[in-house]
């Protein structure tokens, strides 16, 4: 590629991160507030509950990990809670927007986090048991494959990445998200784009990762209540209504008509040994 190709190119790719952090530091404190809610928080216990009956034999105890794009670290929280403090040995975070990371550093300064570029960040190898990027690749598609094969090349033979991102596997699901970026101002439809379910499996493939546990949650529960900042006026009948909408998720949440109608993809993949 010529060099004035490649230097307009890597233009690009900095306007859209900058673009990224301006844009998620003007809603991180609305976006922060809204999943403090009961209704979500109940909602992300069930569904993780039911990931961590599947993956947990599959995570080993004392775990360094390494929590990529972290937003407000609530990848520490679910970890701890359903695998115990215990199994945490050394946690490890970085995100871009600098007043996430300001604010981390503020209310949880135990917390060893980093403002880095997760297009750009090259962790050290066979350093962690663990990669998580919850909701991440969505914010730098052009350069998803890349952070996943930096972000895996982190991982010790046997270590496990956890991901979860918004997915679709049907022109409709694909359709409706459209949709909403472009309408509604919690999101950037210039810098954010959801993937296949194809295509993000694909991207893990590629890294050398081995699929282990998936579940497609991304159902009625997930429409109602997982994204409160969003759609403030679907997140309506409280705990009974996120426990019935769950009920009748959960037959799906494992299968081909569960992956065909999922707004998101949630997945353990494994480094072999």
């Amino acid at each position: 590629m010529p060099a004035a190709r490649i230097r307009e190119s890597e233009a690009v790719r900095v306007d859209a991160i900058e673009r990224q952090e301006r844009h998620f530091s003007a809603i991180a404190d609305r976006y922060h507030e809204a999943r403090r809610g009961q209704t979500h928080l109940l909602l992300k216990h069930l569904m993780w509950s039911a990931f961590f009956r599947r993956a947990r034999p599959l995570l080993g105890g004392s775990l360094d990990v390494l929590d990529a794009m972290c937003g407000y670290c609530d990848a520490r929280d679910i970890l701890r809670e359903h695998l115990g403090e215990g199994a945490i040995r050394s946690y490890r975070a970085f995100d871009y927007s600098r007043r996430v990371v300001e604010t981390v550093r503020e209310t949880h300064p135990q917390i060893a986090i980093e403002r880095r570029d997760a297009t750009t960040f090259q962790p050290e190898a066979d350093s962690c048991d663990l990669v998580v990027l919850l909701g991440g690749l969505h914010h730098v598609p052009d350069r998803a494959g890349a952070v996943v094969d930096a972000l895996a090349r982190a991982l010790r033979a046997g270590g496990a990445f956890l991901s979860l991102e918004p997915t679709h596997a049907n022109p409709l699901t694909r359709a409706v998200r459209d949709r909403i970026y472009r309408r509604n101002a919690l999101f950037d439809e210039q810098t954010e784009r959801a993937f296949s379910v194809r295509d993000l499996f694909g991207m893990f493939e590629a890294a050398g990762l081995r699929r282990r546990v998936v579940m497609y949650p991304g159902l009625l529960a997930y429409v109602l209540y997982y994204n409160p900042d969003a759609f403030p006026g679907l997140d309506r009948g409280g705990a009974a209504g996120v426990r019935l909408a769950w009920t009748l998720d959960r037959p799906l949440i494992g299968t081909a008509l569960g992956r065909l109608l999922s707004f998101c993809t949630l997945s353990l993949w494994e480094r072999p040994g």
